[in-house]
This record gives structure tokens, C-alpha cells and sequence, in this order.
């Protein structure tokens, strides 16, 4: 058995969500290859060689895979995927993206959010907001898997020196076109890999009251900014701040949640949390059920005062 892994990369340097899916293939047996699709990616090729417990990168290089264009990119996993028994992508906005694409045109099963494997064919996925756990058995004869990347530990990036072997790229069939993106610039860490994450809920009231409050914490604290869907339909954060379900899916080191209620929405992206401190003024609000520290309290008088004693 031999797993390919679509690697999620800038080009540059490779992304840890792909780390956390390596460590998934890994666990369902027999070597691990990666695939890095990109244009002059040739430093995310050679990163992805150093990646531990990876034997092989297979690196195309074309100007269709230069925006991630999911099309292009699914052409050249099916291309590919006759040599391999899993096929794993993080279940991440591209990877959700490419996977089911190549799923469908190799007519197989995907199994999505897989949060551990039981066996080489065999895994465990949450559904119903996470609140019960699948068993999912497949036989086809290639698994397409989406990782969910907070269930699997991060490969080390480094202590492996895997070949890296040059792919001729599949032809665009020019089924999509890039026509243009707005980057949401950000010098905070990336909320899906940060260490620490201050989140907000419709409690804060409004956007200033929302950066007045939890700005000063999150720049004592090095951490990423998250917010709750309500708060984020209020308008007081922007949609790439969104925890939950129908958001990012997080599991930093630590997660302060402010004015949130706890809602399955929300607690089904950020549970996996190591530890959790919740503020909120409503004694039977869900989210003191998981968390390791709750505080009754007003936020707007305990984070500025918590802010102080940092």
C-alpha cells in the first residue's frame, strides 16, 4: 500500500495542515508520497522531501497550478492515482475543494473529515456537529480521504531527505479560469495553526467594541483573533475570523472564548482545544461544560483587567 498526499503549499513552503495529513497517511500503512502541484514550487518541492516519514515527492510544475484552481489539480491527482490505495487532502478550504473532485471522476467513496484511522481501511469521522463519532468502513480499492487536521499531530518538517522525482503536467482543459483574489492581510498568525486564539462572541456588542476588548489581549498573547458565527453575521468580525462548523475547525494550545455561549455550531470547531477559558456573564451557558477555566464575570471589565496583570 502507498499513500499520496496533496500537499497544501505557497509555493514557497508547505503548509502544516499538510504536516498533520502526512502523519494520517502514515497511519494507514506502507509509504507516504507527496504530491506538489504548483508554479516555480520547486522550494515547497524540496521542503516537502525534508518532511519526516515522506519516501517520495512528486513535483509538477505549470502555470494552471499556480492559483490552486481545483480542476487542474484534480486532473493531475487521477492522473496519478492508479499507483496509490489512499489518496488524503486536509480538510481544509482547498483540500475540500479538490478532494471531492477527484473522487467523483475516479468513482469512488470520499470519506470526509477523517479524524483517525482504525486500519488501512477503516476510520473515524465526527458527525452531527461532532457530538457522535462514525466508524466508516470502505472497500474501494482507492481511499479519498479529507484529514481532519486537528485529530492527527503534525509531522516534524524536517529529518527526512525523500528524492524528488519531476512530473510532466496534465493539459489544461480550461475549465476554470483564475480571474482574481482579495487577500485579507493579516500580521496575526494563521487561526488554524496558531498556538494561542482569543475569540469572540455577539456579546462584544460591535466591531469597535470587539477590537477595543480582545486586540490588547491577543498582541499581549502573540494569538490569532476567532469569533463566533453570530458575531461574525452581526458584522463585527470578518467571515476568515469564523470558528465552527460552518467555520475554521481549531485546536490551539490555548483558546479564550469571550461572550460566547457555546452553541454546537461553534463548540464543534474549537473542542479540541488543550485548554479552554471561557468569560461569560450567563452562569448556565454551554460553554462552561468544556471548559478548563470559567470566569462568571463581566468581559468588558475582566479582559482589560486580565490584560493589565499579563
Amino acid at each position: 500500500m502507498t499513500a499520496l498526499v496533496i500537499a497544501e503549499h505557497d509555493h514557497q513552503s508547505i503548509k502544516v495542515s499538510t504536516l498533520n495529513t502526512v502523519t494520517a497517511a502514515l497511519a494507514c500503512g506502507g509509504e507516504v508520497h507527496v504530491l506538489v502541484a504548483g508554479h516555480n514550487a520547486g522550494t515547497a518541492a524540496q521542503a516537502a522531501a525534508q518532511i519526516a516519514g515522506v519516501a517520495k515527492v512528486l513535483h509538477a510544475d505549470a502555470p494552471c497550478f499556480e492559483h490552486g484552481l481545483a480542476e487542474p489539480l484534480a486532473a493531475q491527482v487521477v492522473a496519478l492515482a492508479t499507483a496509490y490505495s489512499h489518496i488524503l487532502a486536509p480538510a481544509t478550504a482547498s483540500g475540500k475543494n479538490v478532494a471531492p473532485r477527484v473522487a467523483a471522476l475516479l468513482d469512488m467513496a470520499q470519506i470526509s473529515d477523517a479524524s483517525k484511522v482504525i486500519s488501512a481501511d477503516t476510520f473515524e469521522r465526527p458527525i452531527y456537529a461532532g457530538n457522535a463519532i462514525a466508524t466508516v468502513q470502505s472497500s474501494d480499492a482507492i481511499k479519498v480521504i479529507t484529514v481532519r487536521t486537528t485529530g492527527f499531530d503534525a509531522a516534524a518538517a524536517s529529518g527526512s531527505s525523500a528524492a524528488v522525482e519531476s512530473l510532466t503536467a496534465v493539459a489544461d482543459d480550461g475549465s476554470s479560469v483564475f480571474m482574481g483574489s482579495e487577500i485579507a492581510k493579516n500580521d496575526r498568525p494563521e487561526l488554524t495553526a496558531a498556538k494561542v486564539i482569543v475569540s469572540g462572541g455577539r456579546a462584544m456588542g460591535s466591531s469597535e467594541k470587539f477590537n477595543e476588548v480582545l486586540t490588547p489581549l491577543a498582541d499581549k498573547l502573540g494569538a490569532a483573533l476567532g469569533a463566533s458565527r453570530a458575531a461574525v453575521d452581526a458584522g463585527y468580525a470578518p467571515n476568515d475570523w469564523q470558528v465552527g462548523q460552518t467555520g475554521k475547525i481549531v485546536a490551539p494550545q490555548l483558546y479564550f472564548a469571550l461572550g460566547i455561549s457555546g452553541a454546537i455550531q461553534h463548540l464543534a470547531g474549537m473542542k479540541d482545544s488543550k485548554v479552554i477559558v471561557a468569560i461569560n456573564k450567563d452562569p448556565e451557558a454551554p460553554i462552561f461544560s468544556i471548559a478548563d477555566y470559567g470566569l462568571e464575570a463581566d468581559l468588558f471589565v475582566a479582559v482589560p483587567e486580565l490584560v493589565k496583570s499579563l
